[in-house]
């Protein structure tokens, strides 16, 4: 792709198509599985993020009436019908569902977020369009195709940087884990349980991801890279239950092919018009942003995935397996005490995500000194990567006290725990509308 030149508008446009029919796909799947009424409707409290806490469901069938819209609009997107309007309607309704509760984050859905919104922004429907704002174009600028690139080899790049730590490398956590829990599949059950899979395996990932980026931006290996690419996330949809996030990583792997792909065209690219200051002001930010929000709590793996802390919208995929258990402890004005099951005021889900949480425990505890005017502490215990269970969390300090205090959050122990009733671990796994149930990101 020559730096000074203008490209094709047809790989952006084979993007287009497939990346909204996933998303079509996506939403018709939160409604075939019933998941509007289990995640959005039914449950009575939901973890909002800072800044965020107006965000709410709609009421009643009017979430129904959402997610179908959001269908109907990614069914436009990859059409090219109306495409500006129906990305932007799809990517700030997605992005609503998305905020709606912290215990539905997933890497692939800040993922989608990105994509939607930069798509935005692209000459997208230039070509293969059904109606399009567009007359159709042989030439675009090539930054649209250059800054999704851009984006995948960020998440690659990310992922595989997580992965360079004790736990996955050493230890072979927590593929272990998730490999023994898939000992049942036909065929594959066997080599599964073999002695070293898991350390291949890993090791496996870890090269993979900081390798294919490269591979895919050289000519000379990037048909290989591509089949690589399609066979990995092929086996890891196989094996774990991550929803559509390898069909996406495959979509967008097409971007990497010439402009022009799947047409083979002849003919001399024009001159690249220069881009005005503001917009070249955007990308550069963009850019940063989303190099500096990885790296903005260093590079502890383990220990970000036991406080929570710089883990999420960082692409740490899929290096951690941590399970939870809390109970919560009123003290009332008059002193009586009170002893608080969440299992009786959250779903299963929000459960299941909550117990490994610190900070979304820290939210719970004060939704309950809210309500009941009492200070709360809490009896909370995680294990992380097959180590033994150990306390989560200072059963001496209030949750409900601003500012908490330093040390709030006990620290990992590397060797040695507090036995506690901490319920199993078992393989990775997606929540929601793009993935499936339950709780591991």
């Amino acid at each position: 792709m020559a730096i000074d030149r203008q490209i094709r508008p047809h790989s952006l446009a084979v993007f287009r198509i497939l990346f909204g029919s996933l998303m079509a796909f996506a939403m018709l799947r939160l409604l075939a599985n019933g998941w509007v009424d289990e995640f959005f409707i039914q449950p009575q409290f939901h973890f909002t993020y800072p800044g965020f806490g107006w965000i709410r469901p709609w009421a009643g069938a009017w979430m129904y009436v959402h997610v179908v819209a959001l269908a109907i609009c990614a069914t436009g997107m990859a059409l090219g019908f109306h495409y500006r309007l129906c990305t932007l309607l799809f990517s700030v309704g997605f992005t609503y569902l998305e905020l709606i509760d912290r215990t539905l984050y997933l890497n692939h859905y800040y993922l989608v977020s990105l994509l939607s919104g930069m798509m935005l922004f692209m000459p997208a429907d230039a070509v293969w369009a059904v109606k399009s704002h567009l007359r159709q174009r042989e030439w675009i600028s090539p930054w649209p195709v250059r800054l999704l690139r851009f984006q995948f080899v960020i998440v690659y790049f990310f992922a595989g940087i997580a992965k360079l730590n004790a736990d996955w490398l050493v230890e072979a956590q927590p593929m272990k884990i998730w490999l023994a829990a898939r000992s049942d599949l036909p065929l594959l059950g066997p080599l599964l349980e073999m002695d070293g899979m898991a350390h291949a395996a890993s090791w496996t990932g870890a090269v993979y991801d900081l390798c294919i980026p490269v591979l895919l931006l050289l000519r000379r290996t990037r048909m290989a890279a591509f089949v690589a690419v399609v066979g990995f996330h092929l086996l890891t949809w196989l094996l774990f239950p991550i929803g559509m996030f390898p069909w996406i990583m495959i979509a967008g792997a097409t971007l990497f092919f010439s402009p022009g792909w799947p047409l083979r065209q002849q003919g001399i690219a024009p001159p690249v018009t220069a881009l005005p200051w503001a917009a070249k002001a955007v990308l550069t930010a963009y850019v940063a942003i989303q190099l500096l929000i990885p790296v903005r709590s260093g590079l502890r793996q383990s220990d970000s995935a036991w406080t929570g802390q710089g883990f999420n919208w960082a692409w740490k995929v899929m290096i951690a397996e941590k399970r939870g258990h809390v109970t919560f402890h009123l003290r009332k004005v008059d002193g009586q005490t009170v002893r608080i099951n969440p299992t009786d005021h959250l779903d299963p889900r929000q459960v299941a995500m909550m117990a490994q949480d610190p900070w979304m425990i820290r939210d719970f505890a004060r939704h309950l000194a809210r309500k009941h005017h009492a200070e709360v502490r809490v009896d909370a215990f995680a294990a992380l990567n097959a180590r033994p269970s150990q306390r989560l969390i200072d059963p001496h300090v209030d949750l409900a006290s601003h500012p908490l205090p330093d040390g709030w959050i006990v620290p990992l122990q590397r060797s040695g725990a507090v036995t506690s009733p901490i319920i199993s671990c078992a393989p990775p796994a997606a929540a929601l509308p793009v993935a499936g149930p339950p709780p591991t990101r």
